[in-house]
C-alpha cells in the first residue's frame, strides 16, 4: 500500500471513529422510552434517515466530556411513506435534553432546510428547556426557532410530539406549530412547574395535573392528539401526514377511492323528537372514505367535531357540531377550537366538509365574561376568510348566529345542501312563539292548546328548510341516503376553485 492510500485509510478510520463517537448515546433515561435517534428510525422509512450536524459539538468549556458531538438533538431528513419530511429529536441523556448554543443553531437550520425544500418538519421534543449554563445564547435560539417556527406557519406542516417534559420557553414552539402529540402518562408541557408554583403562589398540583398528556388534550387543548405509548405517538404522525401536502403549494395527496356505506340508515339518523340527541359521527362514517376519520382534539370541547378525513381519495377537513355534547352549542371552546381548525386546512388547501346541527352560540354570564363575542368570533373570521372549496349540510338546528357560523352561504360556503329535517331559522319553535305571541298567550282562555298550535303552525314554514331554499341560501334539499353522491360532485365541481384575495399584508384576526 502506497504512503497515500496508508493516509487515505488513516483519515477514513478516523473518520469512522469519530462518527461512532458522535452517534453513541446513553440509555434513555425513562424505563421503556426509546433514544433520540431510535424515535427517528421509528418515525421515517426504513433506512431513509439521512442525518444533519452530527459533528457540531457543545460551545461548553472544558473537556471532551463535557463538549459531546450533536450538542442534545439529532437533526435530520428522511421519508415517511416515500414523501420527504424533515426531523429533530432533543436528546434526553445529554444536558438533559436542554437548549444550549449549538442545539439551537442545529434546529434551526433544520427548520430554514424544511423551507426550502418545501417539506414538512416533526419535532420530537424531550427536553428540560433553556439550558442554564450557556445564559442569554440559549433564550436567543429560543427566539429564533420561534421566529423560523412562525416564518414556516402556513407554508409547510409543523408537527410537535412531547415524549417528555417540555417546559417554560420550550413549551411556546410547539403551541405555534400546527398539532400538538402527547403520551398519556410521560408527555409534560407548561411554562412554570409544581415546584415553582408552590413557592410563589402557595398551590400545589403536580405535573400530571398541571400539564399532563390528559390536561393538555381535555381541559386546556394545548394538545391535538393523546397516544397511549412512544409508538402510537409515532403512528400518529405518519397517519396525520398521509392527509397533508408537503407544503402550501403542493396538493393534498390522492389515494385510490375508499369503500362507502350504505346511505340508506341514514334516513333514520336524525330523531324525530327535536330534543333526542344522536350521534354526529354516524353520520361522518357513512360519507367518507373507509368510515375512517382522524379525529383533531377529539377529548377537548366535544360539542364539535373536527377531523381529517377522505372522500373519493382526496382528503377534506370536516367540522361538526356533536349533537351529543351540549347540544351541538357553539361555547369558546368549540369556536377556537373550530377556527383554527378551519385556518390550518385554509392554509393548506384542504376542502372544508361542514355538517350543522347547532342551536346558535351558548348564552350565560361565564361565556360572557370569558369573552364570547370576541372569541366566538374567531370561527366566523375563519370561514369568511377561507377560500378553499367549501360544502356544508345543514342536518338538523340552524339557529340564529349558529346558522351564520357554520358554513353558511352568507360566509363564502360554495354549495349548501339541506336534508328535510333541517330546521333554520332564527330561534326553535317554542323560544320564537314566546316571543311573538306572548300578549296572545298571556290572554287564552287555554293558552297551552294556543301554543300547540302557533308551535305547529311556526313548524310548518320556519321549521323547515324551505323558506332558506327559496331564497338561494340552500342549493338543494337532499334525501340523507344521497349525502355522499352530492358531496362527492361538489368536490369535484369545485376542484378547480379560484377565490382571489385584496391585496394586504394580513388581516386582523380578534385574538
Amino acid at each position: 500500500m502506497t504512503p497515500a492510500a496508508d493516509g487515505t485509510a488513516g483519515r477514513i478510520g478516523d473518520l469512522e471513529h469519530r462518527r461512532a463517537r458522535a452517534v453513541a448515546t446513553a440509555a434513555p433515561r425513562r424505563q421503556g422510552a426509546l433514544g433520540a435517534r431510535e424515535r427517528i428510525e421509528r418515525l421515517l422509512d426504513a433506512g431513509s434517515f439521512a442525518e444533519t450536524g452530527a459533528f457540531v459539538r457543545a460551545r461548553s468549556v472544558g473537556d471532551g466530556a463535557q463538549r459531546p458531538y450533536g450538542d442534545g438533538v439529532v437533526t435530520g431528513y428522511g421519508t415517511v411513506d416515500g414523501r420527504p419530511v424533515c426531523v429533530f429529536a432533543q436528546d434526553s441523556t445529554v444536558f438533559g435534553g436542554s437548549m444550549g448554543e449549538a442545539f439551537g443553531e442545529k434546529t434551526v437550520a433544520l427548520m430554514e432546510l424544511a423551507l426550502k425544500t418545501g417539506c414538512p418538519v416533526v419535532g420530537l421534543n424531550d427536553s428540560g428547556g433553556a439550558r442554564i449554563q450557556e445564559g442569554v445564547n440559549s433564550l436567543a435560539l429560543y427566539a429564533e426557532l420561534v421566529r423560523r417556527n412562525v416564518k414556516a406557519s402556513g407554508v409547510i406542516p409543523q408537527i410537535s410530539v412531547i415524549l417528555g417534559p417540555c417546559a417554560g420557553g420550550a413549551a411556546y414552539s410547539p403551541a405555534i406549530t400546527d398539532f400538538t402529540v402527547m403520551v398519556d402518562g410521560a408527555s409534560h408541557m407548561f411554562v412554570t412547574g409544581p415546584d415553582v408554583i408552590e413557592a410563589v403562589t402557595g398551590e400545589r398540583t403536580t405535573a400530571e395535573e398541571l400539564g399532563g398528556a390528559r390536561t393538555s388534550n381535555s381541559v386546556n387543548g394545548n394538545a391535538h392528539f393523546l397516544a397511549a405509548d412512544e409508538g402510537d405517538a409515532l403512528d400518529t404522525v405518519r397517519d396525520l401526514l398521509s392527509y397533508l401536502p408537503a407544503n402550501n403549494l403542493d396538493r393534498p395527496p390522492e389515494y385510490a377511492p375508499g369503500s362507502v356505506a350504505d346511505g340508506a340508515p341514514l334516513d333514520e339518523v336524525v330523531p324525530d323528537r327535536l330534543g333526542q340527541a344522536y350521534d354526529m359521527r354516524d353520520i361522518l362514517h357513512a360519507v367518507v372514505d373507509d368510515g375512517e376519520l382522524l379525529h383533531v382534539q377529539e377529548l377537548f370541547a366535544p360539542n364539535i367535531i373536527c377531523a381529517l378525513a377522505r372522500v373519493e381519495g382526496a382528503s377534506v377537513g370536516v367540522v361538526a357540531n356533536q349533537p351529543l355534547h351540549s347540544a351541538g352549542v357553539l361555547d369558546i371552546d368549540a369556536s377556537e377550537k373550530a377556527a383554527r381548525f378551519v385556518r390550518f386546512c385554509d392554509a393548506f388547501g384542504i376542502p372544508l366538509l361542514t355538517f350543522a346541527d347547532v342551536p346558535g352560540y351558548l348564552s350565560g354570564v361565564r361565556q360572557e365574561r370569558g369573552g364570547i363575542i370576541r372569541r366566538g368570533a374567531k370561527l366566523l373570521y375563519a370561514y369568511a376568510e377561507a377560500t378553499v372549496p367549501k360544502v356544508t349540510v345543514v342536518v338538523r338546528k340552524a339557529y340564529g348566529g349558529g346558522y351564520a357560523v357554520m358554513g353558511s352561504k352568507h360566509l363564502g360556503a360554495d354549495l349548501n345542501l339541506a336534508w328535510p329535517t333541517a330546521r333554520i331559522a332564527v330561534m326553535g319553535a317554542e323560544g320564537a312563539v314566546g316571543v311573538l305571541h306572548r300578549r296572545q298567550l298571556a290572554a287564552a282562555d287555554d293558552p297551552e292548546a294556543l301554543r300547540a298550535d302557533l308551535v305547529a303552525a311556526y313548524e310548518s314554514t320556519h321549521g323547515t328548510p324551505y323558506l332558506a331554499a327559496e331564497r338561494g341560501y340552500v342549493d338543494d334539499v337532499i334525501a340523507p341516503r344521497d349525502t355522499r353522491a352530492h358531496i362527492g360532485r361538489a368536490l369535484r365541481a369545485l376542484r378547480g376553485k379560484r377565490a382571489p384575495m385584496p391585496e394586504r399584508r394580513h388581516g386582523n384576526i380578534p385574538l
